[in-house]
């Protein structure tokens, strides 16, 4: 290979030192979402945000929740001291070894360079980057990196992880790998520029890989290959069919694919959720920052759609000058086929995987799926970014619950006809506390109808953005993921945080949360900073549990923060028998209901980690820190499986801290080598 100078380490010289919001890293923004937060608000429109209805909530719940005195004040390792630490659920709710039930003392907050979990469960790293995947693979070796190589080995920077059982004993992990940290991967002076770029490109997709159980229950370790024909690695140079009513339209349409209908690999995969026939849904986000503007400008006609998604032409990763795919001045119709919502059948490895255009375009955090009462499936999608939407689909076809290959095979063409509709929040002004207010569902397309003036069906899909934008739905603080809740029937979305509230994007003077407590570190106090910090779980009631119902209500279930900090609550639980928690970005369930969340961006001085959260009866809003991962990581995933006996992580961008470089890493987790690896792990009850 041919040999770059040490100070010519691509893309390392444009990032400066330091964090950006909050304790994100500048590596982090600058390789997930091309510093998207630096770029104007995508969104225009001047409709409501559900700022302005948290308001009233907030407001009242402060009064009646009385708040903390004495904001500052929390010395580090006073939270959740004594029994009320430990304190277990009620009632039958003991049963020793599930996670769901299990009392545990919190975790708490630090800055170790470990995955740390409460007392009595241990973990066992599951899979690492560069661990081979299918048959083949080589060891992995940083110095020796290749494109051949990087297809047959687990990607980078993993995310959502799936879980399908295969009988007792064994399952398939189906996790996403969103994108690549070039100065964490790559030795200096080892590879070329387009080497590097060549290399990355393949470490996206996604893994499907076997494993089988361990000796201590809950504990799960990957198959020996022979022995795993299931496994699979998705990457950019896998073919995805295009379904849908989109599928064929001219704007899909390019050099390499004339039809419209077959795109080579899938971008940024984010969060996702697994469907009821046993297939794992996995959304699309950043993939505006992979596209360059070539040589000449891209046409003019695209040029609002482009905005609208954030494609400036100024991609950051350079993929243009190896691909003429992502040159918009070669292909400006590339764009335009990623951005969307893939279904991949882990039990059939030899199945194409797909591209639902029904589900809408725009950046998928991901999308998650639940029986409604007449049969029909409905999916819950968030818009991850600053200003945009919720999303549902509700399907036209029933859910086939029979056995066999022919069940499933229909069961596979739910989501290609249907409605998609975005979401109106109102606040109701109840002064009761009962709710905080009331939700529509505003219908955009079917399958065969547009409900929007002015845009066709093709023109509702591949430009969703664009198309609720027209009907003023609710605007959001960044909804990341959204997941119906299997027990209850309520829908909980994290909204991460947005630390432009108060700034470009105007707040009422009542907000209470134009301000956020942070801490610099874990030993400092705590001080105001501009915006919403620590974000908020928003939990939704569709109207008469009926999750195909137009209407629902609203309740701002948790305002993420120091318990200490006034703005902060807990579900109406004792703030001061909480663990502190910030910045929700995914969220599970155990058996019983539990909210699982974790965390991307704390700014209260800690790593980011896993939380358990009851949201029934006398502990609901319990916020209990379960575990935290290594210094730079954050935490993805959470899954809970097994019985809850297993809780699956996906420690994503170990180090990714500012400054650090292959050979002067911030991190070496998990511990293996002399350099960080982004890890799948699964802890379990072990005492």
């Amino acid at each position: 290979m041919t040999s770059v100078a040490p100070d010519n380490r691509p893309l390392l010289s444009v990032v400066p030192d330091g964090n950006r919001h909050g304790s994100r890293s500048y590596l982090t923004c600058f390789f997930r979402c091309g510093n998207a937060c630096d770029k104007p608000e995508p969104n225009p429109t001047d409709h409501a945000h559900i700022r302005d209805e948290i308001t009233r909530a907030v407001g009242r719940r402060g009064v009646l929740a009385g708040g903390a005195a004495g904001a500052g004040a929390l010395v580090v390792g006073s939270v959740l001291t004594g029994e009320a630490a430990a304190a277990p659920l009620a009632g039958d709710l003991r049963r020793k070894g599930v996670l769901g039930t299990a009392p545990f003392r919190p975790v708490v907050p630090n800055k170790r360079d470990a995955f740390t979990t409460a007392t009595g469960f241990g973990h066992r790293v599951v899979m690492r980057w560069g661990d081979a995947v299918v048959s083949g693979a080589p060891r992995f070796d940083p110095y020796r990196q290749s494109v051949a190589a990087a297809e047959k080995q687990f990607g980078y920077n993993c995310d959502y992880v799936g879980f399908v059982p295969l009988g007792a004993d064994a399952a398939l992990l189906v996790v996403n790998h969103e994108y690549t940290d070039e100065n964490l991967m790559f030795p200096a002076g080892v590879y070329t520029d387009d080497e590097i770029k060549r290399i990355s490109m393949v470490n996206h997709g996604m893994s499907i890989v076997r494993l089988t159980r361990a000796s201590t229950p809950g504990s799960w370790r990957r198959q020996e290959l022979k022995k795993a024909p299931q496994n699979r690695r998705i990457h950019i140079r896998t073919r995805f069919k295009v379904t849908g009513p989109a599928a064929g339209d001219d704007r899909l349409k390019t050099t390499a694919d004339p039809t419209g209908r077959v795109v080579l690999g899938t971008l940024n995969n984010c969060a996702g959720g697994m469907t009821p026939w046993g297939t794992v849904l996995s959304g699309e986000e950043n993939f505006n920052q992979y596209f360059d503007k070539g040589a000449s400008e891209f046409p003019a006609e695209l040029a609002d759609s482009y905005a609208r998604y954030g494609i400036t032409g100024t991609g950051t990763r350079g993929w243009g000058t190896v691909d003429p795919r992502f040159d918009l001045s070669v292909e400006p119709n590339e764009p335009h086929r990623f951005g969307w919502v893939v279904e991949v059948d882990p039990l059939e490895p030899r199945s194409t995987p797909v591209k639902h255009t029904m589900l809408g375009r725009f950046k998928h955090e991901g999308a998650n799926v639940t029986v409604a009462r007449n049969g029909k499936v409905v999916a819950y999608m968030g818009d991850d970014e600053r200003g945009d939407y919720l999303y549902r689909f509700v399907s036209a076809k029933r859910f086939s619950d029979r056995k066999g290959a022919a069940a499933r095979r229909h069961n596979k063409t739910l989501l290609t006809e249907g409605t998609l509709y975005v979401a109106r929040l109102t606040g109701d002004g109840l002064e009761d506390d009962v709710h905080d207010g009331t939700g529509e569902w505003i219908p955009l397309c079917s399958d065969k109808r547009s409900f929007v003036d002015g845009m066709s069906v093709a023109d509702v899909l591949l430009f969703t953005r664009l198309a609720a934008d027209k009907v003023a739905p609710t605007k959001m603080d960044r909804p990341e993921d959204v997941e119906p809740n299997p027990v209850n029937g309520k829908v909980y979305a994290a909204l991460t945080n947005n630390s432009n509230r108060g700034g470009s994007m105007a707040v009422d003077e009542a907000n209470p949360l134009s301000s956020s407590m942070v801490r610099a570190n874990l030993a400092a106090p705590l001080t105001p900073a501009s915006g919403n910090r620590n974000g908020y779980v928003l939990e939704m009631t569709p109207t008469g549990r009926d999750h195909t119902a137009r209407t629902f209500t609203w309740d701002l279930f948790l305002v993420c923060g120091d318990p200490e900090a006034p703005e902060s609550y807990f579900g109406g639980f004792d703030k001061s028998k909480v663990s502190p928690i910030s910045c929700p970005d995914n969220v599970a369930f155990d058996s019983l209901g539990n909210l699982w969340i974790s965390t991307d961006g704390n700014v209260l001085g800690s790593n980011d980690g896993v939380f358990r959260v009851p949201v029934a009866g006398a502990n609901r809003g319990q916020v209990q820190q379960f575990c935290t991962v290594p210094k730079g990581a954050e935490a993805c995933g959470p899954l809970i499986a097994d019985r809850d006996r297993s809780l699956f992580v996906a420690v994503q961008h170990p180090g990714e801290i500012a400054g650090a470089t292959f050979e002067e890493p911030a991190s070496t987790w998990p511990h293996t080598d002399d350099f960080p690896r982004p890890s799948v792990v699964v802890a379990y009850r072990d005492r």
